[in-house]
């Protein structure tokens, strides 16, 4: 089997064009040097700490990690202090990172035609910036059909809705990686995650996983080796404490490991389906916060590599 998952790695590294060899800090803790996955860190595990883009940019290079995901946000508030995005991909680039991804807002599901309109015009402002700083990913969360109460619309119609999205990464060469969100009332099941995507009949659909929001939504895991392994380029990594699907919220993430998500098997499961993406730390926690940046993100990547170190022995 351990071969098997080293010649998975390998494929990926080969047909993704990604390094397959990470140096980690952990070697004396019995963590291997190298994986058959990526790790980046999210910008919103370090958000407490207001820190500018290119103040990520170095947390996440300092720390280790092979990869970060920026959030849109910060991107614009670059731009708009007169920075210019081919500065930033230089940064990043030097650094020693990718883009594994980027989380934007736009609301591509929402019913009213205006407002979907305005959507589908943010998305390709978006997914420009993405190109421009040397990524290929975005998220596509829900978001405008995923308070309680909000209008949801049927799976086809989101899936036609997703369509036109993808149909922008057609023309920008980012493509969107539909998001499950366990709180919305839209996209909170792995089966209609599934569905939607399948239902695009689209070559780019692909879709964006989180440990966390699979429990939050009430799946279960198992459900993941329904979902081709190459269809999930980026899977969000995190762990939570012990508490009903219904009263847990983002802000109680926490790192890998320390909670009491079956982190190990499900992963386990994931390598051996072939998974050979990225996981990325997105975590909201206050109290990390509270802490240096750089600790937090060293702590994470630490921990991330430790539970994907045991699925894979």
């Amino acid at each position: 089997m351990t071969n098997r998952r080293q010649f998975l790695g390998l494929g990926c590294a080969s047909s993704m064009g990604l390094a397959l060899v990470t140096e980690i800090d952990a070697e004396a803790a019995g963590i291997p040097s190298s994986f058959p996955v990526q790790f980046s860190l999210n910008a919103s595990t370090i958000r407490g700490q207001n820190l500018s883009i290119t103040e990520q940019i170095d947390v996440a290079s300092q720390a280790g990690y092979d990869g970060i995901e920026p959030w849109i946000r910060d991107l614009v508030s670059y731009v708009q202090a007169g920075g210019d995005l081919s500065d930033l991909r230089k940064q990043i680039e030097d650094s020693g990172l990718k883009v594994s991804s980027a989380i934007g807002f736009a609301k591509w599901i929402v019913d009213d035609e205006d407002q979907r309109a305005e959507g589908l015009k943010e998305a390709r402002r978006d997914m420009e910036m993405v190109k421009e700083i040397g990524g290929n990913l975005i998220a596509a969360p829900p978001i405008g059909a995923h308070m309680s109460g909000a209008t949801s619309p049927p799976l086809a119609t989101i899936a036609r809705r997703l369509r036109a999205l993808l149909e922008l990464s057609d023309e920008t060469g980012v493509v969107p990686q539909l998001e499950l969100w366990g709180f919305s009332p839209t996209i909170s099941k792995l089966a209609e995650l599934v569905y939607v995507a399948t239902a695009t009949e689209h070559p780019s659909a692909c879709v964006l996983p989180d440990f966390y929001h699979i429990y939050k939504g009430g799946n279960d895991f198992a459900a993941l080796g329904m979902i081709e392994a190459s269809r999930m380029h980026c899977f969000h990594i995190n762990d939570y404490p012990e508490m009903p699907p219904s009263q847990i919220n983002d802000k109680d993430r926490v790192f890998p490991g320390d909670g009491v998500c079956p982190l190990v098997p499900i992963i386990r499961q994931l390598l051996n389906n072939g998974f050979c993406g990225t996981f990325s730390l997105e975590l909201f926690n206050p109290e990390y916060w509270e802490r240096a940046a750089l600790d937090v993100a060293r702590e994470g990547l630490e921990k991330s590599k430790a539970v994907v170190a045991q699925a894979s022995s």
